[in-house]
């Protein structure tokens, strides 16, 4: 790896005190901060719909009655967030990842407030379609848009921050249920004020400026420069800006002639995307979209009846995924993200063997209050595990294990394969659990999660302190051997 390259380790070796930490520079943490709130959507929308259900339950019968009609309240979002995220790779290619996130900031604010005035349960159904539209797209763009816009050195945990974001939406979806519990019209306050941080991000998104990679890319060089002289300092900014100069004739190059076939076609990008899609289904399949749309019904099946009391527990649940991905923060720069995500699923593993045990228990008829605790503790070991690791690892890894022509398209197809994974898992449970029982079902999820452990030993490399370029070079030497870099550069000194 070259080591003069800017941004790589071996530059920053050469050059410690042009490193950037992650507290020096406000823009940067301003910027985090602005295209995070994409992240506070996605998470309270999964969140808030855990709670609502149990209201909208009272005011409805028919959906009292159905498991089906609860399913699909629920999987609408994801449904829609499919479209989402799948657009939202377009988008951000062809407009920019700013006008991505306007256009899923006004879905998100349009399926609110359709949401809070429904009628009746196809309409909220319709709202949860829209909503999910604008978490999908979110779910694209606010990584990628963090990750251009950040240092080498701290990318990892900025854009994890953007996983803080989601857990603390979560969370902050939890008290305000817990909060609206006795408040008239529940479920509409619930529903309804998701619309509010959209209406925030939208305002911010109108002052702040686009990805300098992206701008770099489509000729606006003044634009990128003026960019990247509010993240770096001299001298680095000239070497940064050198950086996207060398690679930016490849990449327009590579861009005039992208398509999605190339994905599947060229093995280096085919090999990247096998890693990030995989990445993704494995975090749904692992049961995080269980745990975080059905807390509060799995909580009530391990015998504690009462709305409030099942909110509450949830609500502790909800708070230790926000303080677990405050330390993934930390820890993804530190350990770097396989090590990181190897120890969060050996933590799910042992988390989900409590939960099918207690809740097989539970299952038979035996009505001990101990194995209730027993299984709300195994819910709350099991956030504790995946919230620093499995929570952010898919979304980090998927923002810079793609080449720059690919990365909407790829980051897009990648967030897809997740939200499909999200509809199998929240639209189903109930079913599975109809069918063969609670315990069973999280003895299912146990043994995907093994499998999982597994493809992250053998398939996933580790991109941390290493620039897109760097990253690049990795895949290919992956795909044809450790001399293709060799290669390469005795063909250019030929040409």
């Amino acid at each position: 790896m070259p080591v003069n390259m800017a941004g790589s380790s071996g530059y920053l070796e050469m050059h410690p005190e042009r490193k950037i930490s992650m507290f020096q520079n406000p823009y940067i943490l301003g910027t985090t901060f602005a295209a995070g709130i994409g992240g506070l959507l996605f998470g309270y929308d999964t969140g808030v719909i855990s709670g609502a259900l149990l209201y909208i339950k009272e005011d409805f019968d028919m959906v009292k009655k159905s498991s089906f009609i609860q399913e699909l309240i629920v999987g609408m979002a994801l449904l829609g967030a499919i479209f989402g995220a799948a657009i939202g790779g377009v988008i951000n290619d062809a407009l920019g990842r700013k006008i991505a996130t306007i256009t899923a900031d006004i879905n998100f604010i349009a399926g609110s407030l359709i949401m809070a005035a429904a009628p009746n349960p196809y309409v909220i159904i319709a709202g949860r379609l829209l909503v999910g539209f604008g978490v999908g797209m979110a779910s694209v763009t606010a990584p990628v848009y963090i990750a251009e816009a950040s240092p080498t050195e701290i990318r990892g945990g900025l854009v994890s921050a953007n996983n803080l974001m989601i857990t603390g939406g979560q969370f902050l979806s939890f008290v305000v249920n817990y909060g609206l519990t006795r408040v008239p019209g529940t479920w509409r306050w619930m529903l309804g004020i998701a619309g509010t941080p959209a209406v925030v991000q939208l305002i911010l998104m109108t002052i702040l400026p686009e990805s300098p990679r992206w701008l770099y890319m489509k000729s606006r060089k003044e634009e990128a420069t003026r960019v990247l002289s509010k993240i770096y300092e001299s001298p680095r900014l000239e070497d940064e800006i050198q950086l996207l100069e060398d690679n930016l004739e490849k990449e327009r190059k590579s861009m005039a002639k992208v398509q999605y076939s190339d994905v599947f076609r060229q093995k280096e990008i085919r090999m990247a995307f096998i890693c990030g899609g995989g990445l993704q289904a494995f975090q749904q399949f692992a049961g995080i979209s269980i745990v975080m749309y059905y807390s509060p019904t799995i909580i009530q099946m391990a015998g504690f009846k009462s709305n409030q009391a099942a909110l509450f527990l949830s609500l502790i649940v909800s708070g230790m995924n926000a303080a677990g991905s405050i330390l993934g923060i930390y820890l993804i720069d530190q350990l770097g993200r396989k090590k990181l995500a190897l120890g969060s699923l050996a933590g799910v593993i042992g988390a989900l063997i409590v939960l099918s045990v207690s809740c097989y228990i539970i299952g038979q008829g035996n009505t001990n209050k101990l194995y209730g605790g027993l299984a709300v503790f195994g819910l709350a070991l099991y956030i504790a595990f995946f919230a620093p690791g499995m929570g952010p690892v898919p979304w980090t890894v998927n923002s810079e294990i793609y080449p720059e022509e690919y990365r909407g398209m790829c980051g897009g197809m990648s967030a897809t394969v997740n939200w499909v994974c999200s509809v199998i898992m929240s639209t189903s449970f109930l079913s599975v659990v109809d069918a063969i029982g609670l315990g069973q079902s999280f003895m299912v999820l146990l043994g995907v999660s093994i499998v999982a452990l597994g493809f992250i030993i053998f398939y996933m490399p580790e991109t941390k302190g290493l620039t897109f370029e760097e990253v690049d070079l990795l895949w290919k030497e992956r795909a044809y051997g450790k001399n293709y870099n060799k290669e390469s550069h005795a063909e250019k000194a030929s040409e």
